[in-house]
């Protein structure tokens, strides 16, 4: 097994200048590289944008719905990467009100389980093709109020990784967290970011 180490991907405003920041979740087998050039597509002028690099290109080994201590430490260890993210962008100035997450498959389940297990309020929240982690979704492991962050989470129907009704669970366990979800589930659509997504996404980040 795995544990994460720092590595972090910058582009954008220097933080200490910038308004925002966007933390920027990759997909298994992919890189930071390769999420961060979804830039050239989203409405991030004035953001500081944060893409971290997972070990093995892999933020966990197993599937995402395979009981949580399969996927330890990595998982922990993952969690733990934005975690310390999350607080150096505070102390850099920008108020977590000014913090955004986006992520895709692997990345956009990792994005919820985080600022679900971490509830408050951020600028938004973007998980193209994802849900919350584990073979059985505990509901004492999330809390917290998102105080009305803009949640936009999407799907392919159906998706050979992320099945819609755990993607229903999500939605149901964030929105009793007082979150304002958007879900937008694509018939047929494959395994990939559609502009449409990318649209609905640069809404969240207006």
């Amino acid at each position: 097994m795995y544990i994460h180490h720092k590595q972090i991907l910058t582009a954008g405003v220097p933080a200490e200048k910038a308004t925002k920041a966007i933390i920027m979740l990759h997909g298994r087998g992919a890189s930071a590289a390769s999420i961060i050039t979804l830039k050239d597509h989203l409405k991030l002028d004035g953001y500081a944008i944060f893409a971290p690099q997972a070990t093995e290109h892999s933020w966990y080994p197993y599937s995402f719905m395979a009981p949580v201590i399969n996927n330890q430490p990595a998982l922990d260890s993952a969690l733990s990467i934005i975690g310390d993210l999350v607080e150096d962008i505070k102390q850099q100035g920008i108020a977590q009100e000014n913090i955004y997450f986006l992520g895709f498959s692997q990345g956009a389940c990792l994005t919820l389980e985080y600022v679900t297990r971490n509830a408050g309020r951020y600028g938004g929240v973007i998980a193209l093709t994802g849900g919350l982690i584990g073979e059985q979704l505990i509901n004492e492991n999330y809390k917290g109020d998102f105080n009305q962050t803009p949640v936009l989470i999407t799907t392919g129907d159906p998706d050979t990784h992320v099945p819609v009704s755990r993607v229903n669970e999500s939605k149901a366990i964030i929105d009793a967290l007082n979150a304002s979800v958007t879900l937008k589930i694509y018939k047929g659509r494959i395994h990939t970011i559609s502009a449409d997504e990318l649209q609905l996404a640069n809404g969240v980040l207006n």
